[in-house]
C-alpha cells in the first residue's frame, strides 16, 4: 500500500514531515532517478528513494524514550490559541518522536515516545497497566468503589472535553485500586488500568459527581516514571527495552510486559 512521501520519509528518518515537505519542494528527493517536487507523491519501499543521493531504506530497529510531562503541555505538535505542546520542552532531536497515547492538558507524569508508528500504535491499543496517582473531590464512596471493581458503562459526556465527539464510553473494571486518603474535601487514590480511553479516568469519577483535581501516571507496561523530573527525558534501560521487544513479538502482543531491573 502507498503513502505520502513526506510520510515515508519521516517515518524511516529523523526528519520531520515538514521538514521532509522543504527536501521534496527543494529537489532534494529523487524516486528512481527522478526528482519529485510534488507533495502529494505516493510511494512504497518498491521505489527507490534517494534523499540527498542516501537510499531510504525501511527503519528496522526504533527508540523510545520516557518524558515527564508537566501541567499545562499539549500533547500535540501545536496548538491553534498557541498553548505550550511537549515539543516546546523536549529536545530539537526528539521532534519526529510519536507519543503513545496522551495525557490532557491538565495531567502530568510519564508520557512514552517513540520513532516508530507502528511501535506506538501497539503500545497505544494494548491492554498493558497502566498506574496513576489521583485527587478527587469529596469521598471515595461505595459506589465509586463498586464501580472500580466492576466497570461502569457513561451515557453521556460528563467528564469529557466539551469538543468531545465520545458521547459514551464503557470503562473496564479496574486493575486495582488504593485509597490513599478519604475525606469529605478531597481524596488520594493509587489506581490501575489497562485502557487508555480519552479522559477516561476523569470520566469516570464524574460520573460519580466527583472532579479530578490532579492526574499524574507515573508507570505504562512496568516501565516506571521513577525519579525523573519534569520536563526532562530518559531512554527505556536494556531490560526495559528486551520487556518491550518480548511483548511485541508475543502472540497478538497482548502478553504483560515485565520490567527486568
Amino acid at each position: 500500500m502507498k503513502t505520502r512521501l513526506n510520510k515515508m520519509i519521516s517515518h524511516n528518518t529523523r526528519y520531520s514531515r515538514r521538514e521532509a515537505d522543504e527536501l521534496i519542494k527543494n529537489g532534494e528527493v529523487t524516486i528512481d532517478n527522478k526528482v519529485v517536487t510534488n507533495l502529494s507523491t505516493k510511494v512504497d519501499f518498491s521505489d527507490k528513494i534517494h534523499i540527498k543521493g542516501r537510499r531510504l531504506y525501511k527503519k528496522d530497529h526504533f527508540s523510545v524514550i520516557v518524558y515527564h510531562k508537566r501541567k499545562g503541555e499539549l500533547v500535540s505538535k501545536k496548538d491553534d490559541r498557541g498553548r505550550k505542546t511537549i515539543y516546546d520542552s523536549l529536545p530539537k532531536k526528539f521532534a519526529h518522536y510519536l507519543p503513545v497515547g496522551r495525557l490532557d492538558f491538565a495531567s502530568e507524569g510519564l508520557l512514552l515516545l517513540t520513532d516508530s508508528p507502528n511501535v506506538a500504535t501497539k503500545l497505544m491499543n494494548s491492554n498493558l497497566e497502566r498506574i496513576y496517582y489521583l485527587k478527587i473531590e469529596g469521598e471515595v464512596t461505595k459506589a465509586m468503589e463498586e464501580g472500580m471493581k466492576n466497570g461502569v458503562f457513561i451515557d453521556s459526556k460528563v467528564g469529557g472535553h466539551k469538543d468531545s465527539k465520545i458521547e459514551s464510553m464503557q470503562i473496564q473494571p479496574f486493575l486495582g485500586y488504593k485509597i490513599i486518603k478519604n475525606s469529605p474535601t478531597f481524596s488520594k487514590l493509587k489506581v490501575a488500568i489497562n485502557e487508555g480511553k480519552n479522559r477516561e479516568l476523569r470520566r469516570f469519577f464524574a460520573y460519580f459527581d466527583s472532579n479530578v483535581v490532579d492526574l499524574k501516571r507515573v508507570s505504562f507496561g512496568g516501565i516506571d516514571l521513577g525519579m525523573l523530573k519534569e520536563g526532562k527525558t530518559r531512554y527505556l534501560t536494556k531490560s526495559e527495552y528486551q520487556s518491550l521487544h518480548d511483548f511485541l513479538h508475543s502472540e497478538n502482543g497482548k502478553q504483560k510486559m515485565e520490567n527486568r531491573k
